[in-house]
């Protein structure tokens, strides 16, 4: 699933859709960009398993499942309307929203609102 995923994404790309193809992934790749560097530099072993991933922070700091799943959700919906906007002609714009918007949703599940009773 994976390689199908990269290889649309890469054809997208190749169709000079280069916005819609960084936009669409880039929650999962912003979790995993940050997570990996953090733990590089941390001089963690990558390669061993962790809990460390924004949504695992997330549910440890007291925030159900539900919530981390609706906040991705949304945060996905709100990339897909961002690539549908840069396809009409808006790329940098809508890059730098969605950057944003990724941002946001990885503060908010670094540091949730909700505690657990």
């Amino acid at each position: 699933l994976g390689f199908l995923l990269g290889w649309l994404l890469f054809s997208l790309a190749a169709a000079g859709h280069w916005a819609e193809a960084l936009i669409l992934p880039l929650y999962y790749l912003a979790d995993s960009t940050w997570t990996l560097a953090r733990r590089l530099l941390a001089g963690e072993r990558v390669w061993e398993a962790h809990a460390s991933h924004f949504y695992q922070l997330a549910t440890q700091r007291g925030l159900d499942h539900a919530g981390v799943v609706w906040i991705v959700l949304a945060t996905n919906a709100g990339l897909l309307g961002l690539a549908v906007l840069a396809s009409t002609g808006l790329p940098w714009l809508s890059l730098a929203v969605a950057l944003v918007l990724v941002g946001m949703a990885l503060a908010i599940l670094r540091n949730p609102f909700r505690k657990k009773d």
